[in-house]
């Protein structure tokens, strides 16, 4: 018997799982949407501990995940760009920039942390099967009122447990040497500052869909009101798992901190901004147009 009639004889009568349908905004409706972006899309190393929730029922490969909820730790990456890990001690660890993409970041996520919690302890999760329409979400394990608190790390020291390898200290060594300095910037919901080649930015990412903070970005821009002040420039913006992130130049001399009152002053001609409903001046278009031809999608 040839291969194609062995495949077809193995498969006929098993139903064929779905794609996962494609999701422009994928961790909207999480609690502190723009910090999920941020680990998922902007920031190099930071991890957070959140408590999940699994229903009963859920099966990895024939194999059932254990219900009920537990405590897991979200990281940035995980050597080697593996998906997740389940060290010894039982803690589990699931990378939020992996390489596996099924157009649904969120079910990505929630495939890699259902695969981990079935490994045995002292497993590495070296790949993942895709999420299918059927993967939960993460929406669907978070556990009610559950806040995303994101710690950024100086270096990817996280990675290390007790039962780490060699080339897994190896790995943390070279990454630890490349790692760009990131710090949170306190004044807005979710932004970054890192420094660059010499150059200092700060990421601001912006919790309403796009097209709204396009808009009013826009709008500040047209009123002369989109920068923190004096000696600081918009570049432009990146677009991430539907969210805006538009990139202020900064005095890579100043102190991260120092930024956070006039970032507050300008998060909040942005919430004005972005309230109105008014339709967009031709200043205001002229802006909008600008932002989107300097827009870059990541991912």
């Amino acid at each position: 018997m040839g291969k194609a009639s062995r495949r077809k004889r193995q498969t006929d009568g098993a139903p064929k799982a779905k794609r996962a349908p494609f999701v422009a905004r994928p961790f909207e409706g999480l609690a502190d949407e723009a910090d999920w972006v941020a680990m998922r899309e902007i920031l190099p190393a930071a991890t957070a501990r959140i408590n999940v929730v699994v229903p009963e029922g859920l099966e990895v490969d024939g194999t059932p995940v254990p219900a009920g909820e537990r405590e897991v730790t979200l990281v940035t990456v995980l050597p080697g760009a593996m998906p997740a890990v389940h060290r010894d001690n039982g803690d589990v660890l699931v990378a939020m920039q992996s390489r596996t993409s099924s157009g649904d970041a969120s079910r990505d996520v929630a495939q890699s942390l259902l695969t981990a919690l079935v490994a045995e302890p002292g497993t590495s999760v070296t790949s993942v099967r895709p999420a299918t329409a059927d993967t939960p979400r993460m929406q669907d394990l978070v556990a009610e009122g559950q806040r995303l608190e994101v710690e950024v790390q100086e270096d990817f020291g996280f990675w290390l447990g007790e039962d780490a390898t060699e080339e897994q200290r190896a790995a943390l060594e070279q990454m630890n040497e490349n790692a760009v300095p990131m710090e949170r910037v306190e004044g807005a919901p979710s932004a970054y500052w890192c420094l660059m080649t010499g150059r200092a930015y700060i990421r601001w990412i912006l919790g309403e869909d796009e097209d709204t903070a396009t808009r009013a970005v826009a709008r500040l821009q047209a009123a002369g009101g989109h920068t923190l002040g004096e000696d600081t420039k918009l570049l432009g913006a990146f677009r991430a798992n539907g969210l805006l992130v538009p990139v202020i130049e900064v005095d890579p001399q100043a102190e991260p901190s120092s930024h956070a009152e006039a970032l507050a002053e300008l998060q909040a001609r942005y919430e004005q901004a972005a309230a109105s409903d008014e339709p967009l001046t031709l200043p205001e278009r002229k802006a909008r147009d600008g932002l989107v031809s300097r827009q870059v999608t990541l991912r």
